[in-house]
This record gives structure tokens, C-alpha cells and sequence, in this order.
């Protein structure tokens, strides 16, 4: 699909950006490109349309080299997402996603409905195609961004730190819905980033830079397990090199399958008896259907007791959750990092099927570290 071969970027009076680079990239595949700053990632990522000009060796799409097509043209086959997001604020939204097939001259009623359609992907309504940029939260604006780059169908879409500028949550959400929606449309992503999480999360390779040249290419996996040299393990980050059990990959095979639950119109005194038998200090909330809508804990009922009745009133409904095959070394980071006491599991369908606590991914890392330690000390005595 994509091609880089032997690929240098020089600048008059300073050294290479990028020096005599070379990757294949499959129909599909999800390249995350990663490094330092200044080590070219950016630099290789605006070569491929040609916003950065390479001056040696070739880059191809699809077997034509990219210097033989007009440069208008290439771009608009090729969908680009960018940091700023780049909504133009004096039009509508289905005006913003609707930007290059009207370049390419697409009717107005076929515009306006793949507009519609590529807004259902990302769980927006029709509401949203007569609004304003400024009408929109940051995380729909984001949203509407990826989809403007989508519009004319491109195969491949370039993307330079989409999701940076985003609050965690928000972030976390956008990572989880591209990837599936990239995995549905199967399209080709060359996707730029500083943040190693963001990479071992979303990428099917990882690509790590520096100095304008390639240090290692891997799978997530290949890269956490067998960092090519000590920068690769520096920038990684020792805290990610701590594997789990290597039979244990999923947090689906370590969850907890009873969680404690209750539901929004329960009165606030019925949810700290709930508490109380439970031995819990927090609730998951569930609607009938056992979808889960938020949680409450013990601190939320005390601010709040003299204010409000029932669960509802005050649960918190923005909070970090999980699906069942995520991986726990994604989940280990997370909620270690974030100092969070669990994260609820639920299914494709927002079905809460489970909790992993902070408790039980503490014995995880710890039998990673220690266990392999008192391995050896015993091997060592032996």
C-alpha cells in the first residue's frame, strides 16, 4: 500500500531530518510513528503528501511514486487529520466533512448523505449537520475532524497528534472508537505521537525514531518484550516493560464477575445500606438492561445528602472503563498511573459483565516482579 524506500530529508546547512529511511506498510495496517522531539516522525508523515517534499529516494502508493502525481490531486486522495482539528468555524459541520468530496465536485444530496452516514459511525445524530464548530465540545469537534478526513473514502489517512490536546477520558474514548471504526473500514492509518500509551494502545506497528532514523519497528508486544537497544528501554519506560503472566492477556481472564451494583432511582440511604453489606465504599450504577450509566461512592453521597434524594441525582457518569479484551498491560498502566481503585468491564454493548480493582493487578505486577526475583534468588542459592 505504502512505501518508503531509502528515503532522506535534507535542509540546506543542518544535518539530515530524515536519513535513508525504508518501511513497507500493508493495505490496513495501523503505523504509529514515535520518537523524541526533533527525530523526524512528523517530517516522514507530511513526505507522504507531499507537504514536505523528500529530497532522496522514492516513496510510493500503491506501486506509483508520489513525485509523479500532481500534488493537488494526491492530497485529496488522501484523508489528513491534525492536532488543531482544523474546523472552519463560519461552516456547518456537514459542511466541514463534506469539504473535499465537494472539491470533487460530489451532488449536494450525496454529500449531505454521506455526512450522515459517517456521523452514525461515531454515534452522532443528523442534529448535529446544521451546527457550528463552536457548538461542539472538544471531543465532537475531534470526532468531526477524523470524519471530514474520511469523507471522500481515501485508503489512507495521515494523522499528526490527533487526540493530544484532549482531557484523558475524553482521549482514552477517541483512541478505543477510532481503532475500532479503522478496523470496520479497513483503512490504511500513518499515525504520528509522543505519547508511548497512545502507541501501544492503538498501533498495530510501532515505529520508534531518532535522530531522523529508524531504531526499531514491532508489534506492541515485540517492542515491550525485546527493546532493541537502551534508548528503545529508556523511552519505553521501565514501569511498561513489567509483563504480566504471560498466560493471563486479557482483562476478561482476571475480572471480578460480581461486582457491586445499584440503580439510578434507588434512594441515597438504600445505597450506603448496599455499601455496607457489600464491605464497598462505591456503586456501580446499572439501568435495567444492566448497562451501565455511572457510579456513586460514599464521599458523592456525603456532600450530597442534603441536596439530593436518589443515585441519579448525583452519580458521576465520566469515568475510565474497559472492554473485555482489552489488554491488561494497557489496564495495568492505566490504572496504576492514574492512582484509580478499578475499572468496570463491560461487553461490546456497554453490558457491565465485571470489575478489575487496583488490588488484584498489584498482585499481577508484583508476581511479575517478585516472583520472577525470588525465582532466581532460589536458583541462585540452589
Amino acid at each position: 500500500m505504502l512505501k518508503f524506500d531509502h528515503v532522506s530529508k535534507a535542509y540546506k546547512g543542518s544535518k539530515k531530518a530524515v536519513n535513508d529511511i525504508s518501511i513497507e506498510i500493508e493495505r490496513g495496517e495501523f503505523i504509529v510513528f514515535i520518537g523524541p522531539s526533533g527525530c523526524g516522525k512528523t517530517t516522514t508523515m507530511k513526505m507522504i503528501n507531499r507537504l514536505i517534499e523528500p529530497s532522496e529516494g522514492t516513496i510510493s502508493i500503491e506501486g506509483q511514486n508520489i513525485l509523479e502525481k500532481d500534488y493537488v490531486q494526491l492530497r485529496r486522495e488522501i484523508g489528513y487529520v491534525i492536532q488543531q482539528i482544523g474546523l472552519f468555524p463560519h461552516m456547518t459541520i456537514q459542511e466541514n466533512i463534506a469539504l473535499v468530496p465537494k472539491l470533487l465536485k460530489w451532488p449536494e444530496s450525496k454529500r449531505r448523505e454521506r455526512a450522515m452516514e459517517l456521523l452514525k459511525l461515531v454515534n452522532m445524530t443528523d442534529d448535529f449537520l446544521n451546527r457550528y464548530p463552536h457548538e461542539l465540545s472538544g471531543g465532537q469537534q475531534q470526532r468531526v475532524g477524523i470524519l471530514r478526513a474520511l469523507a471522500a473514502d481515501p485508503p489512507l489517512i495521515l494523522m499528526d497528534e490527533p487526540f493530544s490536546a484532549l482531557d484523558p477520558i475524553t482521549r482514552d474514548s477517541l483512541q478505543e472508537e477510532f481503532k475500532k471504526l479503522q478496523k470496520t473500514l479497513n483503512k490504511t492509518i500513518v499515525f504520528v505521537t509522543h505519547d508511548m500509551d497512545e502507541a501501544l494502545k492503538i498501533a498495530d506497528r510501532i515505529v520508534i525514531m531518532r535522530d531522523g532514523e529508524f531504531v526499531q519497528i514491532g508489534t506492541p508486544d515485540e517492542i515491550l518484550r525485546n527493546p532493541a537497544n537502551d534508548f528503545v528501554e529508556e523511552f519505553i519506560g521501565k514501569e511498561r516493560l513489567i509483563q504480566a503472566r504471560p498466560s493471563i492477556q486479557t482483562v476478561e481472564q482476571i475480572m471480578n464477575t460480581n461486582p457491586a451494583t445499584v440503580t439510578a432511582h434507588k434512594l441515597l440511604s438504600q445505597a450506603i445500606t448496599l455499601m455496607k453489606e457489600k464491605r464497598v465504599d462505591s456503586l456501580l450504577v446499572v439501568d435495567e438492561q444492566h448497562k451501565l450509566e455511572g457510579y456513586i461512592d460514599v464521599e458523592m453521597i456525603e456532600q450530597n445528602r442534603n441536596k439530593a434524594d436518589t443515585v441519579g441525582e448525583i452519580m458521576e457518569t465520566v469515568f475510565y472503563k474497559v472492554e473485555t479484551d482489552t489488554l491488561l498491560r494497557d489496564t495495568v498502566y492505566k490504572i496504576l498511573k492514574r492512582s484509580l481503585k478499578y475499572a468496570p468491564v463491560v461487553d461490546k454493548n456497554n453490558h457491565l459483565v465485571g470489575i478489575v480493582t487496583r488490588a488484584s493487578l498489584v498482585d499481577i505486577v508484583y508476581d511479575s516482579i517478585w516472583g520472577n526475583e525470588e525465582g532466581l534468588a532460589a536458583a541462585g542459592q540452589e
